[in-house]
């Protein structure tokens, strides 16, 4: 577990898939994390703002506007940040190439890295690698609206499992791993990832869009998935030696799945967030 108001440094923070603009979205534990971090460089690797559901409908919080106003005090505070639109949010795509910066963030259709180690990272959401959204957009609209009723699903069976005394546990992220041929597209997926960034001379990719944290070599590359803030709440963080690391910040700090928004993550003004 951290310690309770202590800022924790970092040399570059990596988020991504944190869905602003839908009930699945975990603002809260990710304006706590925000609160409680701060690094040199920030890098948002897509689907930050979920367009495809603002379309449908609108939803937004407080946690919501802490997350966005979170981000600003760190930009005006000094700290680098750039961000790679993914799938969800793909409407910035097509300003991208006006060069786009607003608030001190960056809006890049893709990024390098090179961390304290001298190791070159491709940072990109990586929508562009998954067949389905590549190449049938209907599919993946209908596999996004069963996303979203597995999370239903999955908020009611544990609330029956908190009853039984039982932990939070993430059905749908079972769910995705039991599945045969989810299991296999993952794999296509960070596949044709590691191929891409070594095809480009890169030691690794960072990316997101599966919802699937996860670090390991693949083929010789180093292969990363920041994970998202609807079920994982994780982060990639580089320390100042270079060294990469996965944080599942829900875990560390026993964060509620099931506790009401706010209460799940400690209390905390905007003010205490980096000057």
């Amino acid at each position: 577990m951290t310690v309770p108001g202590a800022i924790i440094r970092y040399r570059s923070v990596f988020i991504s898939d944190i869905h602003l603009g839908t009930r699945g979205s975990r603002a809260d534990f990710l304006a706590d994390f925000l609160r409680r971090t701060s690094a040199e460089h920030i890098y948002l690797v897509g689907d930050i703002i979920d367009g495809w559901r603002l379309r449908r409908g609108w939803y937004w919080d407080r946690h919501h506007d802490d997350v966005i106003n979170l981000l600003l005090r760190h930009a005006r505070a000094g700290t680098k940040i750039t961000y790679v639109p993914g799938n969800h949010d793909e409407l910035v795509r097509r300003y991208l190439h006006l060069g786009l910066e607003i608030a001190g963030i960056r809006f890049a259709d893709e990024a390098e890295h090179v961390t304290a180690a001298g190791e070159r990272l491709l940072v990109i959401h990586g929508d562009q690698f998954d067949s389905v959204v590549r190449y049938a957009r209907l599919l993946a609209v209908l596999g996004d609206w069963a996303y979203t009723g597995a999370l239903v699903l999955n908020r009611w069976f544990n609330i029956a499992r908190a009853r039984f005394g039982y932990p939070y546990w993430s059905l749908s992220a079972y769910l995705k791993r039991q599945v045969k041929e989810a299991v296999k597209a993952i794999d296509r997926f960070e596949v044709a990832l590691a191929a891409e960034a070594s095809a480009r001379g890169f030691d690794g990719v960072v990316c997101g869009h599966i919802h699937h944290p996860e670090m390991r070599m693949v083929n010789g590359v180093r292969y990363i998935n920041d994970g998202d803030w609807v079920e994982s709440c994780t982060a990639l963080v580089e320390h100042h030696d270079g060294r990469l690391e996965l944080l599942d910040w829900a875990a560390l700090n026993r964060l509620s799945f099931l506790a009401p928004r706010g209460e799940a993550a400690r209390p905390g003004a905007l003010d205490a967030a980096p000057a």
